[in-house]
């Protein structure tokens, strides 16, 4: 049986650039088709929306206004490959680039490492076009709820009370709390879940665009609206605080309406069950005229608050583990944080909540790639309070972690067999998957009998399921 390789377009007029990449695509596995300008690659017969066309790498000397054209002929498509932008090695370039639809840049001449990296930011950019259809990722995309706090707890109960409903949601919660991975939660959890998930964030795009984009009857013939995408699953309106008042108005005609075509098309999207999000107190915006009372009212059935970081910073270690296994499935290196680097961290407030930290982590394992993190390498501002100059076995540092770590009680009641079952529960995961599911390691690991861990698996019901362990 003949395997298809995926396929890479390189825009360039250049020999040696051409033969240089592609002999490093071929080393892995990809195959390079090279046209000489932009024109010559829209007349390809390119199946964009298959690995056919996987990523178009541009050539260091392409200008903006190429980049500009090549970006917008390819928005017209759906899903399209992203792009990337060549660069010599170490010269200079401007975040601007950025603007143009360029989605990273690749150095030349490059590392393998940091190649496939690249092949693999493209095929997670081509899955991101898809919602709803990823239902492999699923896991990766609800890391800001892991943890065994109250709080997390809390939020979990309510997802599973909501989901199975067809009433809309409000999510309320700081900037990076993760509202949009409750609301992904929420949809996969219901009876839309083989449906589409569409997101669109209200403070990211102009109200004219918004509205071009939202409403079935205002958008044009080649685009169908996010209301039609969703057809059948759910419609993420982040950020809907930030939505114009004539927009409300329009999404409030819509839910009054829900049963009756919502456009000009033959298609009109009717059967989508609206989330929504926002980082401000709508009630306030109510009060003060800013947001339709209706329409809160409406979108306020079952609302969900997402605690913040601070709250659940007993959470943060087992984010930080999720966060690190994330980076290292996705080929994007590796990186280890020592038991006091990670406590100094939960002594942090976290103004960025869980997006500040899947950011720090992803920072660390830029600069630290296969290292060990202590507290003397985190930035600045995370030990600010810590005493300076501990050494890696000062005495210092042994008081210090040795505060840091003390159990706390909670300020409200807990279970405590729960809470330590939940501690044990995640120690044996982890232990697993440092094991590469063989139990005898993981057992060796903590430090117990096989026989033991076997039954401690028949307990928390991972022996069987979607996870295969080798005993």
């Amino acid at each position: 049986m003949n395997t298809v390789r995926p396929k890479s377009v390189l825009v360039t007029d250049n020999r040696e650039t051409a033969a240089y990449l592609t002999t490093v695509l071929q080393f892995l596995g990809h195959e390079l088709n090279v046209v000489s300008d932009i024109n010559s690659f829209f007349t390809g017969q390119w199946e964009f929306g298959s690995n056919h066309c996987l990523a178009v790498f541009l050539d260091p000397a392409c200008d903006e206004s190429e980049r500009l054209a090549l970006s917008r002929r390819l928005s017209e498509f759906l899903p399209h490959p992203p792009v990337f932008q060549l660069i010599e090695r170490d010269s200079s370039f401007s975040s601007d680039l950025f603007n143009g639809g360029i989605l990273d840049v690749l150095e030349l001449p490059t590392r393998f490492e940091r190649l496939n990296t690249l092949l693999h930011k493209a095929q997670l950019f081509y899955e991101g076009q898809h919602d709803g259809t990823g239902a492999q990722r699923r896991v990766e995309l609800f890391r800001s709820l892991s943890g065994n706090s109250r709080a997390a707890n809390k939020i979990g109960k309510m997802i599973d009370q909501v989901a199975m409903a067809e009433a809309p949601v409000l999510i309320l919660g700081e900037t990076g709390t993760g509202k949009e991975v409750v609301a992904r939660k929420i949809h996969y959890q219901s009876r839309r879940h083989c449906k589409p998930f569409i997101s669109v964030n209200c403070g990211a795009i102009t109200p004219d665009r918004l509205r071009k984009e939202l409403f079935p009857d205002e958008a044009d013939d080649c685009h169908p609206s996010y209301l039609e995408r969703a057809e059948g699953g759910s419609l993420f309106i982040n950020s809907i605080e930030e939505m114009s008042s004539d927009l409300q108005v329009k999404l409030l005609q819509l839910m009054r309406e829900w049963g009756t075509a919502l456009g000009k098309r033959e298609t009109a999207a009717n059967d989508v069950r609206i989330l929504a999000g926002s980082n401000r107190c709508l009630e306030t915006a109510v009060s003060q005229g800013r947001f339709i009372e209706e329409l809160y009212f409406r979108l306020n059935i079952f609302p969900v608050e997402v605690p913040p970081l601070r709250e659940r910073a007993e959470d943060i270690p087992l984010l930080i583990n999720d966060l690190v296994t994330r980076i290292e499935k996705e080929k994007r290196g590796a990186v280890r944080l020592t038991p006091a680097a990670i406590t100094v961290l939960t002594q942090y407030q976290w103004p960025g909540n869980a997006r500040e930290l899947a950011n720090l982590i992803e920072h660390l394992a830029y600069l630290y790639s296969y290292g060990l993190v202590d507290v003397e390498q985190l930035p600045e501002k995370y030990r600010a309070g810590i005493p300076t100059g501990i050494a890696g076995g000062s005495p210092h540092r042994q008081i210090l972690v040795s505060t840091l770590t003390s159990p706390r009680l909670p300020p409200e009641d807990f279970d405590l067999k729960d809470y330590l079952g939940g501690i044990e529960l995640n120690l044996i995961k982890e232990a697993l998957q440092e094991a590469e599911g063989v139990v005898a390691h993981a057992a060796k690991r903590l430090n117990m009998r096989r026989t033991t861990l076997v039954e401690k698996l028949k307990k928390y019901g991972l022996q069987r399921g979607q996870d295969a362990y080798e005993y």
